[in-house]
């Protein structure tokens, strides 16, 4: 039994020690497939900034141009590093918070993971050869959600039966957050996908819904995968991950319980702030600028109990540098929270909307926190999985922090001025009232931003790089954990 790990539980004062078996083989292939993701995102990611830099690197094919690339980066950042990321902490965190293997044993969980990684591929293969439902964040055709719903539905019954077969009593905050992104992103995908099919074997499909009607429906969508995916999936395994790299219990559980309550019901009603000054009614505009100003609330809370869960033990940072990934994704975290809000307040998106200062957005949620904090999770399963003593290199661990946090502040700092400068020069008069800047005078302008944007996103994947080496040689280290590493909850 290579892939698993077997703990002795006593269950009570004088009764016999209850042996229970994790499934860590799921969790190791999931470590795995999230940093080849993330490298595949990360250079894709880069290829499309040397496109918009330099259009020459389009190529002149249809497969390569940046319209059929863009849906390849977002969606293997978000769906195939962060969704595999997702999958493999959660799988790893219910089954050590609940004391219980996962429930339908291992052919059910392998479903979910291995069918979830042929709707990766399968969504990325349909971009590549030009067949998208143009939504944002939904782009696959009707024909891959309905796998996708089934690998959802299947992942949803392995989660939520694993909960109710637990010995542990409690159900523990990280868990609630996991399962309010695996019960929401199933709604949302239902909802935003209803589409009709051009002919019952074609590839193309149109929205069910339209007009105005349609632009709502894809951005209660959009942002809540923000919210829900992106959000409240990873702040699971904040309270899971630092807690347990610092070796200590969450500053407020009762903070983390409120946090958990009301991000979920406000983060549903902020998606219209996406539409601000468009043919959507001013009422639902307005809804979703209040709401998303009353996010900072449970956002801020969730990022001050994250960091003060560290107080005692803020000297880890220096030894450890998974937990140094992690807070400082908590930082993102909150500052993230706070510019999102900002650019929601209709004033403030009169200047912003369609300006790259939202990609610089963006990307500080993407890299400083999605990125980030699965980076300190997964510094911190390596060793524990593989029965090793730490990782083969701090130092490169630390040159991987260092490097890659330089080309995030690279890059969100350049896309910042280049997008208050775009929203500056497309608002700005003549005298005569006449628009002053053309609009191809606004791309020379940005071009040397976009060029810092570049450098930014190499930097971001050369750290990347050095963890993958880093990851492979503590895996193939010959020195095992001592046997006090195996106890249960290790």
């Amino acid at each position: 039994m290579s892939d698993i790990t077997a703990d002795a539980m006593p269950m009570m004062a004088h009764a016999p020690a209850r042996v229970v078996v994790y499934n860590e083989r799921i969790v190791k292939n999931a470590v795995i497939m999230a940093m080849f993701w993330g490298v595949v995102a990360f250079t894709v990611g880069v290829y499309l900034a040397l496109e918009l830099c330099w259009p020459a690197f389009n190529l002149g094919y249809s497969f390569t141009n940046f319209g059929r690339l863009r849906p390849v980066h977002t969606s293997a950042a978000i769906f195939a590093f962060g969704g595999t990321a997702l999958i493999g902490t959660s799988f790893h965190v219910v089954q050590r918070t609940c004391r219980t293997r996962l429930f339908g044993g291992d052919a059910l969980a392998s479903f979910v993971f291995w069918g979830y990684q042929f709707f990766i591929v399968m969504a990325a293969l349909s971009y590549v050869m030009g067949f998208s439902q143009s939504r944002e964040y939904a782009e696959p055709e009707w024909y891959i959600d309905i796998w996708l719903t089934v690998v959802w539905v299947a992942y949803l019954i392995v989660f939520l039966g694993t909960l109710m077969m637990r010995e542990e009593p409690h159900i523990y905050v990280a868990n609630w957050f996991y399962l309010a992104f695996i019960v929401t992103v199933a709604m949302l995908h239902i909802g935003n996908n209803l589409a009709i099919p051009v002919s019952f074997f074609g590839a193309k499909s149109y929205s069910a819904f339209s007009g105005a009607q349609d632009a709502l429906i894809q951005w209660w969508y959009g942002h809540n995968a923000v919210g829900f995916f992106l959000t409240a999936g990873f702040l699971g395994m904040m309270y899971y991950f630092i807690p347990k790299a610092a070796n200590r219990p969450v500053y407020s559980y009762r903070l983390s319980i409120v946090h958990f309550w009301s991000l979920i019901f406000l983060y549903i009603w902020a998606g219209p702030h996406h539409l601000h000054w468009t043919a959507l009614p001013d009422w639902a505009q307005t809804l979703g600028m209040a709401f998303s100003i009353m996010l900072w609330m449970p956002s801020w809370g969730g990022m001050i109990n994250g960091l003060m869960t560290l107080s005692g033990a803020w000297d880890k940072l220096r030894t450890d540098p998974g937990l140094r990934f992690s807070v400082t994704a908590v930082g993102f975290y909150g500052m993230s929270t706070f510019e999102g809000p900002v650019m929601s307040i209709r004033d403030v998106n009169a200047l912003a909307h369609y300006t790259d200062w939202v990609v610089g957005h963006v990307h500080s949620g993407a890299l400083g926190w999605v990125a980030f904090i699965s980076f300190g999770a997964i510094y911190y399963l390596v060793p524990v999985l593989w029965k090793r003593t730490g990782l083969f290199s701090n130092k490169l661990a630390a040159w991987h922090y260092w490097i890659a946090t330089l080309g995030i502040v690279f890059y969100i700092t350049s896309l910042w001025v280049a997008g208050i400068m775009q929203g500056l020069m497309w608002r700005a008069y003549d005298q005569y009232g006449f628009l002053q800047y053309s609009f191809v005078e606004s791309v020379v302008a940005v071009h040397p931003y976009y060029v810092i944007r570049m450098v930014g996103g190499l930097l971001f994947l050369t750290g990347a790089l050095i963890m993958v080496y880093n990851l492979i040689r503590t895996v193939n280290s010959p020195t095992t954990a001592p046997a006090a590493a195996l106890r249960v909850g290790a």
